[in-house]
Protein backbone atom coordinates (compact mmCIF):
# COMPACT_ATOMS: atom_id res chain seq x y z
CA UNK A 1 0.00 0.00 0.00
CA UNK A 2 1.08 3.51 -0.44
CA UNK A 3 1.66 6.36 1.65
CA UNK A 4 -1.71 7.57 1.15
CA UNK A 5 -4.57 4.93 0.67
CA UNK A 6 -2.90 1.64 2.29
CA UNK A 7 -3.76 2.09 6.12
CA UNK A 8 -1.87 0.26 8.63
CA UNK A 9 1.37 -1.31 7.89
CA UNK A 10 0.41 -3.84 10.02
CA UNK A 11 -2.11 -5.02 7.19
CA UNK A 12 0.22 -5.92 4.51
CA UNK A 13 0.54 -9.42 3.58
CA UNK A 14 4.39 -9.61 4.89
CA UNK A 15 5.00 -11.88 1.61
CA UNK A 16 4.44 -8.28 -0.31
CA UNK A 17 7.65 -6.51 1.45
CA UNK A 18 9.89 -8.98 -0.07
CA UNK A 19 11.33 -7.36 -3.17
CA UNK A 20 13.77 -8.35 -6.33
CA UNK A 21 16.87 -6.80 -6.07
CA UNK A 22 18.20 -6.55 -9.56
CA UNK A 23 21.71 -5.93 -8.77
CA UNK A 24 21.71 -9.18 -6.75
CA UNK A 25 19.43 -11.41 -7.97
CA UNK A 26 18.09 -11.94 -4.28
CA UNK A 27 14.95 -11.07 -2.55
CA UNK A 28 15.53 -8.44 0.33
CA UNK A 29 12.94 -7.26 2.91
CA UNK A 30 11.72 -3.69 1.66
CA UNK A 31 10.33 -1.93 4.77
CA UNK A 32 7.15 0.55 4.64
CA UNK A 33 8.46 4.01 5.45
CA UNK A 34 6.80 5.50 8.58
CA UNK A 35 4.79 8.93 8.29
CA UNK A 36 7.24 10.24 9.93
CA UNK A 37 9.73 9.42 6.57
CA UNK A 38 7.19 10.27 3.95
CA UNK A 39 5.68 13.29 3.89
CA UNK A 40 2.66 13.85 1.38
CA UNK A 41 4.80 14.98 -2.38
CA UNK A 42 4.27 18.44 -3.35
CA UNK A 43 6.30 21.33 -5.15
CA UNK A 44 9.81 21.86 -3.90
CA UNK A 45 12.80 24.22 -4.78
CA UNK A 46 15.50 23.22 -7.16
CA UNK A 47 17.99 22.04 -5.49
CA UNK A 48 21.87 20.73 -6.90
CA UNK A 49 20.83 17.45 -7.21
CA UNK A 50 18.20 18.20 -9.45
CA UNK A 51 20.56 19.44 -11.64
CA UNK A 52 18.65 23.00 -11.02
CA UNK A 53 15.16 21.75 -12.01
CA UNK A 54 12.09 21.96 -9.88
CA UNK A 55 9.92 18.85 -9.05
CA UNK A 56 6.32 18.53 -9.01
CA UNK A 57 4.39 16.07 -6.88
CA UNK A 58 5.85 12.80 -9.02
CA UNK A 59 7.47 10.89 -6.51
CA UNK A 60 11.05 10.44 -6.92
CA UNK A 61 13.49 7.42 -5.82
CA UNK A 62 15.29 7.99 -2.39
CA UNK A 63 18.24 9.36 -1.74
CA UNK A 64 21.09 6.84 -0.93
CA UNK A 65 20.66 7.88 2.59
CA UNK A 66 17.06 7.32 2.57
CA UNK A 67 16.99 3.44 1.67
CA UNK A 68 16.45 0.89 3.63
CA UNK A 69 19.61 -0.37 5.73
CA UNK A 70 21.39 -3.32 4.50
CA UNK A 71 20.09 -6.61 6.16
CA UNK A 72 22.30 -9.46 6.64
CA UNK A 73 21.73 -12.28 5.05
CA UNK A 74 20.35 -14.94 7.01
CA UNK A 75 19.52 -12.39 10.62
CA UNK A 76 16.64 -10.40 10.99
CA UNK A 77 18.80 -7.36 12.10
CA UNK A 78 19.45 -4.36 10.08
CA UNK A 79 22.79 -3.23 9.93
CA UNK A 80 23.34 0.22 10.32
CA UNK A 81 24.82 2.61 7.56
CA UNK A 82 27.66 4.35 8.54
CA UNK A 83 27.19 8.47 8.21
CA UNK A 84 29.26 11.78 8.10
CA UNK A 85 28.45 15.66 8.33
CA UNK A 86 29.32 17.01 5.32
CA UNK A 87 32.41 18.68 6.31
CA UNK A 88 33.60 15.25 6.86
CA UNK A 89 33.07 14.62 10.39
CA UNK A 90 31.59 11.80 11.69
CA UNK A 91 28.00 12.17 12.56
CA UNK A 92 26.73 10.90 15.91
CA UNK A 93 24.56 7.59 16.03
CA UNK A 94 21.23 8.49 15.95
CA UNK A 95 17.99 6.69 15.44
CA UNK A 96 17.13 5.73 12.15
CA UNK A 97 14.17 7.96 11.25
CA UNK A 98 16.03 10.97 12.72
CA UNK A 99 19.29 10.50 10.73
CA UNK A 100 17.55 10.64 7.97
CA UNK A 101 16.71 13.89 6.19
CA UNK A 102 12.81 14.29 5.16
CA UNK A 103 12.64 13.03 1.56
CA UNK A 104 9.06 13.34 -1.13
CA UNK A 105 7.32 10.44 -0.21
CA UNK A 106 6.64 7.78 -3.03
CA UNK A 107 4.41 5.07 -3.49
CA UNK A 108 4.82 1.26 -2.91
CA UNK A 109 3.81 1.10 -6.43
CA UNK A 110 6.45 3.74 -7.51
CA UNK A 111 8.91 2.64 -5.49
CA UNK A 112 8.22 -1.85 -6.76
CA UNK A 113 8.00 -0.11 -10.51
CA UNK A 114 9.39 -3.01 -12.51
CA UNK A 115 13.09 -3.37 -13.26
CA UNK A 116 14.28 -5.56 -16.32
CA UNK A 117 15.63 -8.45 -15.29
CA UNK A 118 19.37 -9.38 -15.53
CA UNK A 119 21.48 -12.63 -15.72
CA UNK A 120 21.68 -12.75 -12.57
CA UNK A 121 17.90 -13.40 -11.76
CA UNK A 122 18.80 -16.78 -12.63
CA UNK A 123 19.79 -16.89 -9.22
CA UNK A 124 16.15 -17.66 -8.17
CA UNK A 125 14.93 -19.47 -10.91
CA UNK A 126 16.54 -22.68 -8.76
CA UNK A 127 15.51 -25.75 -9.84
CA UNK A 128 16.46 -29.37 -9.38
CA UNK A 129 16.01 -32.66 -10.14
CA UNK A 130 16.02 -36.60 -9.17
CA UNK A 131 13.26 -36.94 -6.71
CA UNK A 132 10.60 -35.02 -4.10
CA UNK A 133 13.37 -34.09 -2.15
CA UNK A 134 15.13 -32.74 -4.65
CA UNK A 135 12.64 -30.72 -5.37
CA UNK A 136 12.47 -29.35 -1.88
CA UNK A 137 16.21 -28.14 -2.01
CA UNK A 138 15.21 -25.97 -4.41
CA UNK A 139 12.14 -24.63 -3.15
CA UNK A 140 14.06 -24.09 0.43
CA UNK A 141 17.05 -22.38 -1.23
CA UNK A 142 14.39 -19.86 -2.59
CA UNK A 143 12.74 -19.23 0.68
CA UNK A 144 16.46 -19.04 2.36
CA UNK A 145 15.98 -15.38 4.10
CA UNK A 146 12.88 -16.78 5.88
CA UNK A 147 15.31 -18.34 8.26
CA UNK A 148 14.71 -18.84 11.66
CA UNK A 149 11.03 -20.05 10.91
CA UNK A 150 12.25 -22.56 8.26
CA UNK A 151 14.97 -24.12 10.21
CA UNK A 152 12.02 -24.38 12.96
CA UNK A 153 10.61 -26.60 9.90
CA UNK A 154 12.92 -28.81 9.44
CA UNK A 155 14.06 -32.67 10.90
CA UNK A 156 17.21 -33.85 11.01
CA UNK A 157 18.57 -37.27 12.34
CA UNK A 158 22.22 -38.69 12.55
CA UNK A 159 23.74 -40.00 9.32
CA UNK A 160 26.07 -42.34 11.98
CA UNK A 161 29.37 -41.88 9.91
CA UNK A 162 27.83 -43.70 6.78
CA UNK A 163 28.51 -40.87 4.45
CA UNK A 164 31.36 -38.39 3.50
CA UNK A 165 30.58 -35.59 6.06
CA UNK A 166 28.74 -33.45 3.94
CA UNK A 167 28.98 -32.22 0.17
CA UNK A 168 31.50 -29.98 -0.93
CA UNK A 169 30.77 -27.21 -3.84
CA UNK A 170 33.60 -28.04 -5.54
CA UNK A 171 33.77 -31.96 -6.01
CA UNK A 172 30.90 -33.96 -7.43
CA UNK A 173 27.53 -34.47 -5.00
CA UNK A 174 26.02 -37.89 -4.38
CA UNK A 175 22.35 -37.26 -2.26
CA UNK A 176 20.45 -40.06 -1.40
CA UNK A 177 17.00 -39.61 -2.12
CA UNK A 178 14.03 -41.77 0.00
CA UNK A 179 10.52 -41.25 0.05
CA UNK A 180 8.99 -43.50 2.58
CA UNK A 181 5.67 -45.57 2.80
CA UNK A 182 5.08 -44.15 6.58
CA UNK A 183 1.13 -43.47 7.00
CA UNK A 184 1.88 -39.44 8.33
CA UNK A 185 -0.07 -37.16 8.07
CA UNK A 186 -4.05 -36.24 7.85
CA UNK A 187 -5.54 -38.18 4.90
CA UNK A 188 -3.17 -40.67 4.45
CA UNK A 189 -4.51 -43.62 5.99
CA UNK A 190 -5.44 -45.35 2.12
CA UNK A 191 -1.82 -45.15 1.47
CA UNK A 192 1.14 -47.28 2.38
CA UNK A 193 1.13 -50.57 4.49
CA UNK A 194 -0.67 -50.93 7.66
CA UNK A 195 1.31 -50.08 10.39
CA UNK A 196 4.38 -49.61 8.69
CA UNK A 197 7.67 -48.15 10.31
CA UNK A 198 8.60 -46.34 6.85
CA UNK A 199 10.81 -48.39 4.50
CA UNK A 200 12.41 -46.94 1.50
CA UNK A 201 9.50 -47.37 -1.02
CA UNK A 202 11.04 -45.04 -3.60
CA UNK A 203 15.23 -44.44 -3.33
CA UNK A 204 16.82 -42.65 -5.96
CA UNK A 205 20.65 -41.93 -5.73
CA UNK A 206 21.34 -38.36 -7.52
CA UNK A 207 25.03 -37.96 -8.89
CA UNK A 208 25.58 -33.99 -9.75
CA UNK A 209 28.70 -33.58 -11.49
CA UNK A 210 32.00 -32.47 -10.46
CA UNK A 211 31.49 -29.20 -13.56
CA UNK A 212 27.70 -29.20 -12.71
CA UNK A 213 26.94 -29.71 -16.61
CA UNK A 214 24.97 -33.03 -16.22
CA UNK A 215 23.62 -35.55 -13.57
CA UNK A 216 21.84 -38.87 -13.16
CA UNK A 217 19.18 -39.57 -11.02
CA UNK A 218 19.59 -43.57 -10.38
CA UNK A 219 16.92 -45.51 -9.56
CA UNK A 220 16.75 -48.01 -6.96
CA UNK A 221 14.08 -50.89 -6.82
CA UNK A 222 12.37 -50.82 -3.63
CA UNK A 223 11.92 -54.97 -4.16
CA UNK A 224 15.71 -55.41 -5.28
CA UNK A 225 17.45 -58.42 -3.29
CA UNK A 226 20.81 -57.16 -1.45
CA UNK A 227 22.70 -57.40 1.52
CA UNK A 228 21.99 -55.12 4.28
CA UNK A 229 25.11 -54.07 6.40
CA UNK A 230 25.32 -53.95 9.65
CA UNK A 231 24.56 -50.56 11.32
CA UNK A 232 25.86 -48.70 14.01
CA UNK A 233 23.22 -46.09 14.82
CA UNK A 234 21.64 -42.99 17.00
CA UNK A 235 17.93 -44.05 18.35
CA UNK A 236 15.41 -41.49 19.07
CA UNK A 237 16.33 -41.48 22.39
CA UNK A 238 19.97 -40.66 22.24
CA UNK A 239 21.56 -44.25 22.93
CA UNK A 240 23.45 -46.03 20.00
CA UNK A 241 23.24 -49.39 19.02
CA UNK A 242 24.38 -51.73 15.85
CA UNK A 243 21.47 -52.81 14.38
CA UNK A 244 22.67 -56.50 12.69
CA UNK A 245 23.18 -56.53 9.02
CA UNK A 246 20.76 -58.98 7.05
CA UNK A 247 21.71 -61.06 3.82
CA UNK A 248 19.38 -61.43 0.95
CA UNK A 249 16.60 -58.99 1.96
CA UNK A 250 14.67 -56.56 0.55
CA UNK A 251 15.99 -53.26 -0.07
CA UNK A 252 13.47 -51.70 1.50
CA UNK A 253 13.72 -53.46 4.10
CA UNK A 254 17.16 -50.50 4.87
CA UNK A 255 15.27 -48.27 6.41
CA UNK A 256 12.41 -48.68 9.48
CA UNK A 257 13.13 -52.31 9.76
CA UNK A 258 14.31 -53.62 13.20
CA UNK A 259 14.58 -49.43 13.64
CA UNK A 260 17.09 -48.86 10.97
CA UNK A 261 17.82 -45.43 10.38
CA UNK A 262 18.44 -43.48 6.97
CA UNK A 263 22.09 -44.08 7.66
CA UNK A 264 21.46 -47.63 7.66
CA UNK A 265 19.97 -46.67 3.78
CA UNK A 266 23.27 -44.67 2.78
CA UNK A 267 25.06 -47.89 4.24
CA UNK A 268 23.55 -50.37 1.93
CA UNK A 269 23.15 -47.76 -1.05
CA UNK A 270 27.55 -47.96 -0.70
CA UNK A 271 27.82 -51.57 -0.57
CA UNK A 272 25.58 -52.03 -3.28
CA UNK A 273 27.04 -49.64 -5.40
CA UNK A 274 30.24 -48.60 -4.66
CA UNK A 275 29.77 -44.87 -4.61
CA UNK A 276 29.33 -43.34 -0.55
CA UNK A 277 26.73 -40.63 -0.72
CA UNK A 278 27.61 -37.26 0.97
CA UNK A 279 24.26 -36.62 2.35
CA UNK A 280 20.34 -38.25 2.48
CA UNK A 281 16.89 -36.65 2.28
CA UNK A 282 13.80 -38.09 3.40
CA UNK A 283 10.43 -37.01 2.16
CA UNK A 284 7.12 -38.73 3.15
CA UNK A 285 3.59 -38.56 1.66
CA UNK A 286 2.84 -35.13 2.24
CA UNK A 287 5.40 -34.09 0.37
CA UNK A 288 3.89 -34.68 -3.04
CA UNK A 289 0.01 -33.53 -1.80
CA UNK A 290 1.43 -29.81 -0.75
CA UNK A 291 4.37 -29.48 -3.05
CA UNK A 292 1.97 -29.88 -6.20
CA UNK A 293 -0.76 -27.60 -4.57
CA UNK A 294 1.74 -24.63 -3.92
CA UNK A 295 2.80 -25.20 -7.67
CA UNK A 296 -1.16 -25.15 -8.56
CA UNK A 297 -0.84 -28.61 -10.20
CA UNK A 298 1.73 -30.41 -12.51
CA UNK A 299 1.20 -31.69 -15.93
CA UNK A 300 1.32 -35.22 -16.92
CA UNK A 301 0.81 -37.73 -19.55
CA UNK A 302 -0.67 -40.96 -19.93
CA UNK A 303 -0.80 -43.54 -23.19
CA UNK A 304 -3.71 -44.90 -21.55
CA UNK A 305 -7.19 -44.67 -19.63
CA UNK A 306 -6.12 -46.08 -15.82
CA UNK A 307 -8.80 -46.58 -13.81
CA UNK A 308 -6.74 -48.09 -10.54
CA UNK A 309 -9.23 -49.53 -7.11
CA UNK A 310 -5.62 -49.90 -5.15
CA UNK A 311 -4.71 -46.15 -5.56
CA UNK A 312 -7.62 -44.91 -6.32
CA UNK A 313 -6.69 -42.83 -9.66
CA UNK A 314 -8.71 -42.47 -12.27
CA UNK A 315 -7.68 -40.47 -15.48
CA UNK A 316 -7.95 -41.04 -19.41
CA UNK A 317 -5.85 -40.63 -21.69
CA UNK A 318 -3.77 -37.70 -22.70
CA UNK A 319 -2.55 -34.83 -20.43
CA UNK A 320 -3.47 -33.74 -17.31
CA UNK A 321 -3.14 -31.56 -14.09
CA UNK A 322 -2.55 -33.23 -11.10
CA UNK A 323 -2.42 -32.65 -7.49
CA UNK A 324 -3.05 -33.19 -3.85
CA UNK A 325 -4.80 -36.33 -3.53
CA UNK A 326 -4.56 -36.84 -7.08
CA UNK A 327 -0.77 -36.49 -7.52
CA UNK A 328 -0.16 -38.72 -4.62
CA UNK A 329 -2.70 -41.11 -6.32
CA UNK A 330 -0.35 -41.28 -9.39
CA UNK A 331 2.86 -42.26 -7.97
CA UNK A 332 1.67 -44.97 -6.25
CA UNK A 333 0.04 -46.23 -8.95
CA UNK A 334 1.47 -49.61 -10.22
CA UNK A 335 -0.94 -52.33 -11.11
CA UNK A 336 -2.74 -50.45 -13.89
CA UNK A 337 1.11 -49.66 -15.78
CA UNK A 338 3.54 -51.33 -17.60
CA UNK A 339 3.85 -54.88 -15.89
CA UNK A 340 1.86 -54.06 -12.65
CA UNK A 341 4.51 -53.86 -10.41
CA UNK A 342 7.49 -51.93 -8.95
CA UNK A 343 9.51 -51.15 -11.89
CA UNK A 344 6.62 -49.63 -13.59
CA UNK A 345 5.66 -47.31 -10.57
CA UNK A 346 9.19 -46.17 -10.88
CA UNK A 347 8.78 -45.18 -14.35
CA UNK A 348 5.21 -42.53 -13.43
CA UNK A 349 7.30 -41.25 -9.81
CA UNK A 350 10.28 -40.48 -12.56
CA UNK A 351 7.93 -38.71 -14.87
CA UNK A 352 6.09 -36.74 -12.13
CA UNK A 353 8.91 -35.50 -10.67
CA UNK A 354 10.61 -34.07 -14.64
CA UNK A 355 6.95 -32.67 -14.51
CA UNK A 356 7.55 -31.03 -11.22
CA UNK A 357 10.54 -29.23 -11.73
CA UNK A 358 9.85 -28.28 -15.23
CA UNK A 359 6.87 -26.47 -13.86
CA UNK A 360 9.38 -25.10 -10.93
CA UNK A 361 11.63 -23.87 -13.82
CA UNK A 362 9.42 -22.96 -16.45
CA UNK A 363 6.48 -20.72 -14.93
CA UNK A 364 6.64 -17.34 -12.47
CA UNK A 365 6.61 -19.70 -9.22
CA UNK A 366 9.89 -18.49 -8.21
CA UNK A 367 9.77 -15.12 -9.18
CA UNK A 368 6.71 -14.62 -6.83
CA UNK A 369 7.88 -13.90 -2.81
CA UNK A 370 4.13 -14.83 -1.97
CA UNK A 371 4.47 -18.12 -3.60
CA UNK A 372 7.91 -18.73 -2.63
CA UNK A 373 7.52 -18.47 0.86
CA UNK A 374 4.50 -21.05 0.08
CA UNK A 375 6.92 -23.54 -1.33
CA UNK A 376 9.32 -23.37 1.62
CA UNK A 377 7.17 -23.78 4.15
CA UNK A 378 5.45 -26.82 2.41
CA UNK A 379 8.94 -28.03 1.81
CA UNK A 380 10.75 -27.72 4.91
CA UNK A 381 8.14 -29.05 6.85
CA UNK A 382 7.92 -32.26 4.80
CA UNK A 383 11.35 -32.73 4.92
CA UNK A 384 14.18 -34.92 6.56
CA UNK A 385 17.23 -34.60 6.29
CA UNK A 386 21.08 -35.51 7.96
CA UNK A 387 22.57 -33.89 10.44
CA UNK A 388 25.15 -32.61 8.08
CA UNK A 389 22.94 -30.88 5.91
CA UNK A 390 20.23 -29.36 8.75
CA UNK A 391 19.68 -25.56 8.23
CA UNK A 392 18.19 -23.69 5.39
CA UNK A 393 21.84 -22.10 5.40
CA UNK A 394 22.90 -25.44 3.82
CA UNK A 395 20.32 -26.43 1.86
CA UNK A 396 20.47 -22.62 0.25
CA UNK A 397 24.41 -23.94 -0.70
CA UNK A 398 23.15 -27.38 -1.99
CA UNK A 399 20.15 -25.66 -4.07
CA UNK A 400 22.40 -23.33 -5.60
CA UNK A 401 24.80 -25.91 -7.26
CA UNK A 402 22.11 -28.20 -8.51
CA UNK A 403 20.27 -24.17 -9.82
CA UNK A 404 23.49 -24.90 -12.16
CA UNK A 405 22.05 -27.64 -13.71
CA UNK A 406 20.38 -27.73 -17.35
CA UNK A 407 17.17 -30.25 -17.18
CA UNK A 408 18.18 -31.00 -20.46
CA UNK A 409 21.76 -32.92 -18.77
CA UNK A 410 19.51 -34.45 -16.19
CA UNK A 411 19.40 -38.44 -17.01
CA UNK A 412 16.66 -40.04 -15.26
CA UNK A 413 17.24 -44.10 -15.21
CA UNK A 414 17.17 -47.31 -13.34
CA UNK A 415 19.73 -49.80 -11.56
CA UNK A 416 19.74 -52.74 -14.18
CA UNK A 417 17.85 -55.70 -12.22
CA UNK A 418 16.09 -58.81 -13.71
CA UNK A 419 13.61 -61.23 -12.21
CA UNK A 420 14.54 -63.23 -8.99
CA UNK A 421 15.52 -66.88 -10.86
CA UNK A 422 15.05 -68.34 -7.02
CA UNK A 423 11.13 -67.28 -7.34
CA UNK A 424 8.54 -69.22 -9.13
CA UNK A 425 6.10 -66.35 -8.59
CA UNK A 426 7.81 -63.59 -9.29
CA UNK A 427 7.61 -61.05 -6.52
CA UNK A 428 11.53 -59.80 -6.22
CA UNK A 429 14.46 -58.78 -8.43
CA UNK A 430 18.24 -59.25 -8.49
CA UNK A 431 21.30 -57.31 -9.56
CA UNK A 432 21.53 -57.64 -13.55
CA UNK A 433 25.58 -58.65 -12.85
CA UNK A 434 26.28 -58.62 -16.78
CA UNK A 435 24.80 -54.55 -16.65
CA UNK A 436 24.88 -52.88 -13.17
CA UNK A 437 28.77 -53.07 -12.78
CA UNK A 438 29.12 -50.77 -15.64
CA UNK A 439 26.17 -48.24 -14.89
CA UNK A 440 27.85 -48.14 -11.10
CA UNK A 441 31.59 -47.48 -13.03
CA UNK A 442 29.94 -44.48 -15.36
CA UNK A 443 28.10 -42.47 -12.09
CA UNK A 444 31.16 -43.17 -10.06
CA UNK A 445 33.50 -42.14 -12.37
CA UNK A 446 31.27 -38.91 -12.93
CA UNK A 447 30.30 -40.01 -16.54
CA UNK A 448 27.29 -38.32 -18.09
CA UNK A 449 24.46 -40.38 -19.75
CA UNK A 450 23.38 -37.68 -22.09
CA UNK A 451 25.36 -35.98 -24.76
CA UNK A 452 28.21 -34.04 -23.81
CA UNK A 453 27.92 -30.51 -24.33
CA UNK A 454 31.21 -28.62 -25.91
CA UNK A 455 32.49 -26.80 -22.52
CA UNK A 456 32.70 -30.67 -20.94
CA UNK A 457 34.03 -31.63 -24.04
CA UNK A 458 37.35 -29.81 -24.00
CA UNK A 459 37.35 -30.58 -20.20
CA UNK A 460 37.79 -34.25 -21.92
CA UNK A 461 40.14 -33.71 -24.45
CA UNK A 462 42.33 -31.63 -22.15
CA UNK A 463 42.72 -34.15 -20.15
CA UNK A 464 43.36 -37.05 -22.87
CA UNK A 465 46.20 -34.32 -24.07
CA UNK A 466 47.99 -35.10 -20.23
CA UNK A 467 48.33 -38.71 -21.65
CA UNK A 468 50.25 -37.93 -24.73
CA UNK A 469 53.94 -37.41 -25.22
CA UNK A 470 56.77 -39.08 -24.41
CA UNK A 471 57.66 -41.27 -21.17
CA UNK A 472 60.37 -41.55 -19.35
CA UNK A 473 61.85 -44.85 -18.56
CA UNK A 474 60.54 -46.80 -15.18
CA UNK A 475 63.65 -46.58 -13.56
CA UNK A 476 63.82 -42.41 -14.09
CA UNK A 477 60.29 -42.29 -12.42
CA UNK A 478 60.25 -40.43 -8.50
CA UNK A 479 57.33 -40.85 -6.79
CA UNK A 480 56.02 -40.38 -3.17
CA UNK A 481 53.21 -42.80 -2.01
CA UNK A 482 50.64 -41.32 -0.15
CA UNK A 483 47.09 -43.85 1.22
CA UNK A 484 44.56 -41.22 0.85
CA UNK A 485 41.56 -43.49 1.28
CA UNK A 486 42.17 -47.24 0.07
CA UNK A 487 42.64 -50.21 2.71
CA UNK A 488 45.14 -49.85 5.29
CA UNK A 489 48.51 -50.95 3.70
CA UNK A 490 47.93 -50.28 0.48
CA UNK A 491 50.67 -47.79 -0.13
CA UNK A 492 53.48 -50.34 0.98
CA UNK A 493 51.55 -53.16 -1.35
CA UNK A 494 52.00 -50.26 -4.23
CA UNK A 495 55.54 -49.72 -3.17
CA UNK A 496 56.67 -53.64 -3.37
CA UNK A 497 54.97 -53.70 -6.33
CA UNK A 498 56.38 -50.68 -8.18
CA UNK A 499 59.87 -51.52 -7.24
CA UNK A 500 59.71 -55.41 -7.34
CA UNK A 501 57.68 -55.80 -10.68
CA UNK A 502 57.64 -52.67 -13.13
CA UNK A 503 61.20 -51.53 -11.86
CA UNK A 504 59.98 -47.79 -10.26
CA UNK A 505 62.77 -48.39 -7.79
CA UNK A 506 63.20 -44.38 -6.89
CA UNK A 507 59.54 -44.65 -5.17
CA UNK A 508 58.91 -44.38 -1.83
CA UNK A 509 55.87 -44.75 1.16
CA UNK A 510 55.24 -41.45 2.10
CA UNK A 511 52.08 -42.86 4.88
CA UNK A 512 48.77 -41.16 5.25
CA UNK A 513 47.81 -38.34 3.12
CA UNK A 514 46.36 -35.42 5.09
CA UNK A 515 42.61 -36.05 3.66
CA UNK A 516 40.87 -38.66 1.92
CA UNK A 517 40.35 -38.82 -1.73
CA UNK A 518 37.08 -40.66 -3.48
CA UNK A 519 39.80 -41.13 -6.65
CA UNK A 520 43.64 -41.50 -6.58
CA UNK A 521 45.76 -39.03 -8.09
CA UNK A 522 48.71 -38.28 -9.23
CA UNK A 523 50.72 -34.52 -8.88
CA UNK A 524 53.71 -33.96 -10.83
CA UNK A 525 55.16 -30.25 -11.74
CA UNK A 526 55.71 -29.24 -15.66
CA UNK A 527 59.10 -30.82 -15.88
CA UNK A 528 57.95 -34.00 -14.48
CA UNK A 529 55.46 -34.43 -17.73
CA UNK A 530 57.22 -37.41 -19.19
CA UNK A 531 57.03 -39.30 -15.92
CA UNK A 532 53.71 -38.79 -15.40
CA UNK A 533 53.34 -40.33 -18.36
CA UNK A 534 55.21 -43.52 -17.55
CA UNK A 535 53.24 -43.95 -14.22
CA UNK A 536 50.17 -43.28 -15.43
CA UNK A 537 50.45 -45.98 -18.61
CA UNK A 538 51.78 -48.38 -15.59
CA UNK A 539 48.81 -48.41 -13.44
CA UNK A 540 46.33 -47.64 -15.33
CA UNK A 541 45.58 -43.95 -14.54
CA UNK A 542 43.19 -41.62 -16.74
CA UNK A 543 43.76 -38.54 -17.98
CA UNK A 544 41.35 -37.27 -15.06
CA UNK A 545 43.61 -38.68 -12.10
CA UNK A 546 46.49 -36.42 -13.78
CA UNK A 547 46.86 -33.50 -11.71
CA UNK A 548 49.78 -30.61 -13.22
CA UNK A 549 50.87 -28.98 -10.16
CA UNK A 550 54.33 -29.04 -7.70
CA UNK A 551 56.52 -31.63 -7.24
CA UNK A 552 57.13 -32.35 -3.17
CA UNK A 553 60.74 -33.25 -1.82
CA UNK A 554 61.06 -36.68 -1.06
CA UNK A 555 63.39 -38.39 2.01
CA UNK A 556 66.51 -38.37 -0.43
CA UNK A 557 66.02 -33.99 -0.84
CA UNK A 558 65.06 -34.82 -4.56
CA UNK A 559 61.62 -33.28 -6.63
CA UNK A 560 59.43 -36.20 -6.73
CA UNK A 561 55.66 -36.62 -8.21
CA UNK A 562 52.96 -37.38 -5.61
CA UNK A 563 50.60 -40.65 -6.09
CA UNK A 564 47.80 -40.40 -3.43
CA UNK A 565 45.58 -43.76 -3.86
CA UNK A 566 41.84 -42.76 -2.99
CA UNK A 567 39.27 -44.95 -2.24
CA UNK A 568 38.77 -46.01 -5.92
CA UNK A 569 42.25 -48.40 -5.80
CA UNK A 570 41.29 -51.52 -6.36
CA UNK A 571 44.85 -53.50 -5.52
CA UNK A 572 48.61 -52.83 -6.18
CA UNK A 573 48.64 -54.20 -10.16
CA UNK A 574 44.89 -53.46 -10.87
CA UNK A 575 44.33 -50.77 -13.98
CA UNK A 576 42.36 -47.71 -12.53
CA UNK A 577 41.40 -46.84 -16.35
CA UNK A 578 37.89 -45.49 -15.64
CA UNK A 579 34.77 -45.19 -18.54
CA UNK A 580 35.00 -42.41 -20.70
CA UNK A 581 31.25 -43.29 -22.45
CA UNK A 582 28.08 -44.22 -20.22
CA UNK A 583 26.81 -48.00 -21.21
CA UNK A 584 23.32 -48.37 -22.88
CA UNK A 585 20.19 -47.45 -20.66
CA UNK A 586 16.33 -47.20 -20.54
CA UNK A 587 16.13 -43.57 -19.77
CA UNK A 588 14.48 -40.31 -19.60
CA UNK A 589 15.34 -36.62 -18.91
CA UNK A 590 13.96 -34.11 -17.10
CA UNK A 591 12.77 -31.85 -19.86
CA UNK A 592 10.86 -33.78 -22.01
CA UNK A 593 7.89 -35.72 -21.07
CA UNK A 594 7.23 -39.03 -21.95
CA UNK A 595 3.41 -40.60 -21.65
CA UNK A 596 3.03 -43.76 -19.38
CA UNK A 597 1.91 -47.05 -20.87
Amino acid sequence: MDAQGRGRADNIDPADQWVLNPNTGEYELRLTPSPAQSPVPGPRKPSPRDGGRATGGRARPPADDARPEPRTRGTDVPQPRSSRRRGGEPEPAQGRRAAREPEPAQSRRAARRPVKKKSRTKKVLLWTGGSMAFVLVAVTAAGYLYVRHLNGNITSVSDDGAGTGGFSKDQAINILLIGTDKRTGKGNEGYGDSGSVGHADTTILLHLSKDRSNATALSIPRDLITDIPDCPTQQADGSRKVIPGTPGARFNQSLGQDDRTPSCTMRTVTALTGITPDDFMVADFNAVKTLTEAVDGVEVCLAKDIDDADSHLKLSKGTHTISGEQALAFVRTRHSVGFGGDLSRIGLQQQFLGALMRKLKGNSTLTSPTKMLKLAEAGTKALTVDDKLDSIGKLKDLGLELGKLNPKNLTFTTVPVKDNPAEKVHATVVLDEAKAPAVFDAVRNDVSFTEVKKRQKAAKDAQAARLKGTKAPASEVRVRILNGGAVTGSAQAVLNWLQNDVGVTKSENAGNAPAALGRTTLEYAPGQAAQARRLAALMGLSGSALKPGRSVTNSQGLPAMTLTLGKDFKGAGVSLTVPTKAPEVDKSTADKVKCAS
